[in-house]
């Protein structure tokens, strides 16, 4: 009888442990869940300014399916705001580079001009075209402030290409993939404003 009772005890305490640490591990998977995503949206995030948004970008997407533009296709769109108002918009846009596919995040404020440029993913070519990796980037910088007007369509290509901007040494290919990525980004910007910001276009 008393064996029957210690087993039981046993078996008692053995299934609280268990519960126990089970509780306590489903915690914990969550607590490192949420800080690996914090950590993976503060990287994405570097696009922008802290001070640009108040809100987390992130969770208000904008743009949830796939479009194809001329010389890319836009995965996602998101929209950053401060006190209420639109600030940015996030759009992540892929091109076809010269070794694979290269994922870049275009930040563009309310008024269609360039915050910043930022190269999520790419498979180019080690001391060429992966030249557009690392944050910041000093090549990526210089399209900082241009947006669809300024330069002109006819300006938005490599200076080879009769256009306005300097290519990475050595990457024509994904120096032009990305120019072109970029500029398809502004033109989807002009094109949906309204649906991007929900701000009128008459406001």
């Amino acid at each position: 009888m008393k064996n029957d009772r210690g087993v039981a005890i046993l078996a008692l305490l053995i299934g609280l442990g268990t519960g126990a640490t089970y509780l306590v591990q489903l915690g914990t998977a969550e607590r490192i869940k949420d800080q690996q995503q914090a950590i993976a949206n503060r990287v994405l995030l570097e696009v922008l300014p802290a001070d640009r948004y108040d809100n987390r970008p992130l969770g208000q997407p904008v743009v949830t399916a796939p479009v194809t533009l001329a010389h890319s296709t836009l995965l996602r769109g998101y929209l950053a705001t401060r006190a209420g108002q639109p600030s940015a918009v996030l759009l992540r846009s892929q091109a076809l580079g010269y070794e694979g596919s290269i994922e870049l995040l275009v930040a563009i404020d309310p008024q269609g001009r360039l915050l910043g440029v930022k190269t999520l993913r790419q498979s180019e070519t080690p001391g060429l075209g992966a030249a557009i990796a690392g944050w910041p980037n000093a090549w990526l910088q210089t399209f900082n402030g241009k947006s669809l007007q300024a330069p002109t369509d006819s300006g938005w290509a490599l200076k080879k290409d009769q256009g306005q901007f300097d290519q990475l040494a050595g990457a024509t290919v994904t120096s032009r993939s990305v120019l072109q990525a970029i500029h398809d980004a502004l033109r989807y910007f002009d094109e949906h404003k309204a649906q991007l910001t929900g701000v009128s276009i008459d406001e």
